[in-house]
């Protein structure tokens, strides 16, 4: 067998996607929309092996490695080789190339990291190159009907409605909260500052696919002391944004959190409330990170009860 390797080419998607097939997990879905021609802005180097037959140069697994907006201080790397050509060296090749790729990276980041799930081909050659799981993260849908629904202030629709409310993914308190709780529970990939603006890009506007939102506020300030305008609003402490609309057989895509600064009881409270109601008739899938430490005292008892499952594959982050 004759290896060749190079940089990316147009075209080469459709190659590839002959040779591969269907992707075998999700992080393989999600990490070939990553491969595409070599960039500086956002910096990106893409790599592609051919095997050359009685000439003929045909396209057998390719790499990336590319900057991170959100996590600077990783670079997010992917290699995929077709399934007769594993064992062979190539991948083991391309990762040698893309470590040096890395050295060359303008930021002076050069520590890799990818995703994978247990037990499979990726992860695998993940644990042969000395990338080590730091995070884990799983698809759970939680049932209809799956808390008891919370009673706020008096039971009043009215005490409901101050509490509880449908915000624009525009607001600037929404994005506020989202980014620094997005922030608080990846200090184990070091996200830095997120600005308001990144924010909405990235998980509020119609791009991200973000359609609705709900928050819970604390009782009005009012309560807090005399003095205290009676229209003031509560603080959010908690949010769920929708991506997915959803119906009584396909849960809808949330993201829910909830504000960092409130204590562990509190946080549980609140996102175990806001769940209730989001869920109290369809089904939700959320992404629960372990460092999600609210939203697993909520979800695990769930799944022990039944009325919640995991989807799909666990999905490990594995790095340097």
């Amino acid at each position: 067998m004759a290896v060749e390797y190079r940089e990316w080419r147009d075209g080469d998607d459709l190659a590839l996607l002959e040779i591969w097939g269907g992707p075998e997990t999700l992080p393989a879905q999600q990490f070939r929309a990553a491969l595409a021609p070599s960039s500086n802005a956002p910096w990106r180097r893409c790599i592609v092996a051919e095997d050359v037959v009685d000439g003929v140069a045909i396209p057998v697994a390719a790499a990336v490695v590319h900057e991170a907006s959100l996590h600077p201080e990783r670079l997010w790397a992917y290699i995929e080789v077709a399934k007769d050509h594993r064992r062979s060296g190539i991948g083991a090749t391309l990762l040698t190339m893309l470590r040096r790729e890395a050295e060359l990276a303008p930021s002076g980041v050069s520590r890799l990291r990818c995703k994978v799930e247990p037990g499979t081909a990726g992860a695998a050659f993940a644990e042969w190159a000395g990338l080590a799981p730091i995070q884990r993260s799983r698809l759970v849908v939680v049932d209809p009907e799956p808390l008891k629904l919370p009673v706020f202030g008096d039971g009043s629709e009215e005490a409901a409605s101050e509490q509880v409310e449908d915000l624009a993914t525009g607001s600037v308190e929404l994005s506020d909260v989202v980014g620094r709780y997005y922030t608080a529970v990846h200090q184990w990939d070091n996200p830095g500052e997120i600005g308001i603006p990144t924010v909405q890009r990235m998980f509020l506007d119609d791009l991200s696919g973000a359609h609705g939102a709900v928050v819970l506020r604390a009782p009005k300030a009012s309560a807090f002391g005399a003095g205290v305008p009676a229209s003031r609003k509560g603080k959010i402490r908690a949010f769920a944004v929708s991506y997915a609309s959803g119906n009584a057989e396909e849960p809808s895509d949330v993201f829910l959190g909830h504000e960092p600064a409130l204590n562990a009881d509190e946080a549980t409270q609140a996102v175990g409330e806001l769940l209730a109601l989001i869920a109290y008739q369809h089904p939700v899938l959320l992404e629960v990170d372990d460092s999600m430490t609210a939203l697993r005292a909520v979800v695990d008892p769930l799944l022990a009860q039944g009325k919640a499952h995991v989807k799909g594959a666990d999905t490990q982050v594995v790095s340097d």
